[in-house]
């Protein structure tokens, strides 16, 4: 059996595509092995059902995400369907899922008429969440208050009483309309005007909403944050974006994620870093200091004879993966402070120390901490 080919590599995308960008590959592709435009050749049909499903699986967070760690073998057990039972049947199924790529018109008078699209999705809802570096060690849950269309309580998101099939398009939710042109008839489909796309007609609207099926509504919304999360991710919370109009559902809310500044450490990946001063005596001696970390305070012994610019790891003590599993650690840049201004007997022990040294190498050697 042929082995699959890379989802990536069938839309000619990189890793770090953004889903504008996914689209539009599958777009260019749909558009060029579409099977009214290649009739009965069966190299273009499967092309089109390769690259449809290669986009079902990056235009989802959630299959995007498994795919890219397990690739083929985290779809649905590495058949050739999305996982959970989402494979594409039929062609009708692709242009069922995909139908917001293409549009209502088809490809001519030979593309397949779409009929009633029912109500329309509602928008997503875009927010920025900034987080602390504890924040992202431990995960954490916020709430936000946010403003979007929501179901009309009135009408129960009915739009009102009534309902009836729209005189215009006869319930098709689409117009067609013939032209003739030098080449012949050429048909335009286009959706309903009056009952956009529906189908269908409100005859007495509700006087909360005026027929949409939603108003205005201010909202408390809980956001649960994985620990080990990193700056520019995103989180995707179905169903919490803008309501659709005449009951169609509801959009998501994107939440993008923000790292903010630590005057302390310094990340690198699953890492941090950070720098302290110590006395030249404990450089020279040895000893230990207190240095801080995400979860508080702890002790770090210094050998002797550390020398300044020294990098000392901690372990464990960095941030964790996401979803579990590995722990950075935490390095620290020990420099060594050498006072500015010394006292006068402190200046007569550092000259006998040093007549010390000298006369023990005949001063051809440079010793210790006094080389920093």
């Amino acid at each position: 059996m042929a082995s699959k080919r890379d989802y990536y590599e069938i839309l000619g995308v990189s890793k770090d595509a953004d889903a504008a960008t996914i689209k539009s590959a599958y777009k260019k592709l749909a558009i060029k092995y579409h099977p009214d435009k290649n009739p009965g050749d069966k190299a273009a049909e499967e092309k089109f059902k390769e690259a449809a499903e290669a986009y079902g699986v990056l235009s989802d967070d959630q299959k995007k995400a498994q795919y890219d760690r397990f690739g083929h073998a985290g779809m649905n057990g590495g058949g050739g369907g999305f996982g959970g039972g989402q494979g594409f049947s039929n062609f009708e199924d692709i242009f069922s899922s995909f139908g917001d790529i293409f549009g209502g018109g088809g490809f001519g008078g030979g593309g397949r008429q779409r009929g009633r699209s029912g109500p329309p999705r509602g928008s997503d809802l875009q927010i920025q969440l900034t987080l602390t570096l504890k924040e992202i060690s431990t995960g954490v849950t916020k709430k936000i208050q946010l403003k979007r269309h929501g179901k009309c309580k009135t009408c129960d998101g009915a739009g009102g009483t009534g309902k009836q099939t729209c005189g215009t398009c006869g319930g098709q939710g689409q117009v067609r309309r013939v032209q003739n042109s030098f080449f012949g008839q050429v048909v335009n489909v286009t959706t309903c005007p009056d009952c956009n796309g529906l189908g269908t007609q409100i005859k007495t609207p509700c006087k909360d909403c005026h027929g949409q099926g939603r108003v205005q509504e201010e909202v408390t919304i809980p956001i649960e944050i994985p620990a080990g999360v990193e700056e520019g991710q995103y989180l995707t919370m179905r169903g919490e974006g803008h309501r659709g109009p005449n009951g169609g559902a509801a959009g998501d809310l994107i939440v993008i994620l923000h790292e903010a500044k630590d005057e302390r450490f310094e990340r690198r990946g699953l890492d941090l870093h950070t720098a302290t001063e110590i006395p030249f005596t404990t450089a020279a001696l040895g000893g230990s200091i207190r240095v801080p970390t995400i979860d508080g305070e702890v002790e770090l012994k210094i050998p002797a004879g550390t020398h300044s610019e020294k990098l000392m790891r901690l372990r464990g003590k960095g941030l964790p993966e996401l979803h579990g599993g590995a722990e950075g650690n935490l390095y620290v840049k020990v420099r060594v402070h050498v006072p500015e201004k010394l006292g006068k007997r402190e200046e007569e022990l550092l000259k006998e120390l040093k007549t010390i040294w000298e006369g023990k190498d005949g001063g051809t050697k440079s010793k210790g901490f006094f080389c920093f």
